[in-house]
């Protein structure tokens, strides 16, 4: 039989998956290292392995939403990440499609076959 919450937690890595976009997308108006960048996330609840970050990052210049500088003027360089005019348009659009669907997943999960909403009684 499988366990509930090692099924939760697997899902739920899923549904994290699919959301750091937005997450790194929406701190990087002001430039950011990769490391601080875990940083900042995790303050915010939104932990990130820097195993994932890194590789997401370059793929995110590549498809030409950020922009990089190096920063060499301190003892370790360090490469500076900020949202490109054109990933300002992208996360903008990704904002407003994130909350079309919280309102429609709510709706969903809001409801039993029934048509009744649960905590309804």
């Amino acid at each position: 039989m499988a366990d509930v919450n090692e099924t939760i937690n697997g899902l739920l890595s899923e549904l994290r998956r699919g959301t750091i976009v937005i997450g790194v997308l929406s701190q990087l108006s002001e430039p950011q290292y990769g490391y601080s960048l875990v940083t900042v996330l995790e303050e915010k609840g939104v932990a990130v392995d820097a195993g994932t970050l890194y590789p997401l990052l370059r793929r995110l210049e590549k498809q030409e939403l950020l922009e990089s500088t190096w920063d060499t003027n301190e003892a370790r360089p360090r490469k500076y990440y900020l949202l490109s005019p054109f990933g300002k348009e992208v996360y903008e659009g990704l904002c407003r499609e994130w909350r079309k669907l919280i309102i429609s997943m709510e709706g969903i999960m809001g409801e039993t076959e029934g048509g009744e909403r649960y905590g309804d009684d």
